[in-house]
């Protein structure tokens, strides 16, 4: 995990997301505490529990986004879930405990993609030395003749003067092991997945040959020796020690599974899937196809809106595994306008650039992303409050025209002020009916 101090974390936070200081606070210090505890001596490690984060806030307002960028910051694995999707009526859905396996899934790959980094130069090495062997079939001997030509063939390879010419090599067959689908009840996903695995392990997987261009070739074979280098073992062992220690899990729409008014039915279906959260969150261990994850010091990060409901409507053990609770702002005009053109990823810059592919020198001036964040808020009030999520659809309709007509446009530079956004906006807006419909 990359440590950072809470001030470095608020600070990386900001290039991306404008505001919401409480929360990046509160994040920050989730982060650092978990470098903290690492450094604390054993049996107290242990003891040593995350204090849960619970962010309330409207739609839009970057909730997801800072939990998000969080994880990438600390190269932490991060899976989202939404805590409607585990309800029905009259009865809990999906199994809870899938999204442990998920996290574990992310942590897997991320370690995969790592050790794979890390022995990247080998795998080149091998696999450069393999397409020599298939350019000079044979042993090579003690001939100082042969040897100096396979050194001017590797010279010639790594300049490219050999990508037009082709060799054979071996690859396997995807999808050689009997197509087979296993039918499971609900909440036995994982179960079904590994009676697949162990179905398609019985069959041997197939290998063919294919005739390809040298660059494919050593795309392919570069695969191939990583995958030999790498100590599975060892990434299974190193993934769950990250997913343990340092998986983030951020539920989303927490307050869609309060009990409201001691009602029945889907209320029911609620506290059931509350009661089923509730362990995983105070620390368990789930089985997985990869081994057996503790999920005592899994940070989970939850959101939701509450606006027909408060956090007081969860039951009351799940509220006290959420020690921590932040009110995130709503976002007015100049958190939009600082949201179009501040960060390092704004809607603005995106669509300078996918539209600098076309050759066009797309520029947005001042007085126009003044018009479109007073849009945003206009809409958002007359319609409903979707938060920074407005800009994207507005920003949409107002380069429409150029979008479609970028590759024959003649005027290669073009300047989108105020004026041309209330031309092709304005009608739009004006009208709470179509812009519930097109904004």
């Amino acid at each position: 995990m990359t440590v950072f101090t809470p001030r470095e974390v608020v600070s990386e936070l900001d290039r991306y997301i404008v505001g919401q200081a409480a929360a990046k606070r509160a994040v920050a210090i989730a982060l650092r505490n978990r470098w903290r505890r690492q450094q604390v001596a054993e049996p107290l490690r242990d003891e040593i529990t995350p204090k849960n984060i619970l962010l309330i806030g409207p739609t839009g307002v970057g909730k997801t986004e800072i939990a998000r960028r969080l994880a990438r910051l600390a190269r932490a694995p991060f899976v989202k879930v939404e805590a409607s999707k585990f309800t029905e009526v009259g009865y809990v859905g999906r199994d809870v405990e899938s999204m442990v396996r998920d996290l574990v899934r992310v942590s897997i790959a991320m370690v995969q993609e790592e050790e794979r980094a890390r022995v990247a130069a080998r795998a080149e090495e091998l696999a450069e030395t393999r397409i020599l062997d298939l350019l000079l079939p044979g042993r090579m001997g003690t001939d100082p003749g042969e040897s100096t030509t396979r050194d001017r063939l590797r010279e010639m390879l790594r300049a490219g003067k050999l990508d037009d010419r082709t060799v054979e090599v071996e690859v396997a067959v995807q999808g050689a092991s009997p197509a087979m689908e296993i039918f499971t009840g609900q909440g036995m996903e994982e179960m079904g997945l590994q009676i697949q695995d162990m179905l398609g392990n019985m069959f041997p997987k197939r290998k063919k040959r294919r005739t390809v261009k040298i660059p494919e070739a050593l795309e392919l074979l570069k695969e191939q020796e990583a995958a030999r280098l790498i100590d599975q073992e060892k990434v299974t062992e190193m993934a769950l020690e990250r997913a343990e220690n340092h998986g983030i899990i951020f539920i989303d729409e927490i307050d869609k599974i309060t009990a409201r008014d001691g009602g029945s039915g889907p209320d029911v279906s609620r506290e059931g899937v509350q009661r089923d959260i509730l362990p995983i969150v105070e620390g368990s261990t789930i089985h997985t196809k990869y081994g057996m994850v503790k999920t005592d010091h899994v940070l989970f990060i939850a959101a939701g809106a509450f606006h027909m409901s408060k956090p007081s409507d969860l039951i009351p053990e799940l509220q006290g595994r959420f020690p921590i609770r932040v009110e995130l702002d709503a976002l007015g005009k100049e958190d939009f306008v600082r949201i179009l053109t501040e960060p390092q990823n704004a809607l603005v810059r995106q669509y300078e650039a996918l539209l600098g592919t076309e050759g066009l020198a797309l520029t947005f001036a001042g007085d126009a992303v003044d018009e479109m964040a007073d849009m945003a808020v206009h809409v958002n009030d007359k319609t409903e409050n979707i938060g920074a999520r407005r800009l994207h659809t507005i920003l949409e309709k107002v380069v429409e025209e150029i979008s479609f007509r970028a590759p024959d446009l003649e005027d290669r530079e073009l300047v989108i002020d105020r004026a041309y956004v209330r031309a092709h906006l304005a009608d739009v807006v004006a009208d709470p009916g179509v812009s519930r419909y097109i904004l």
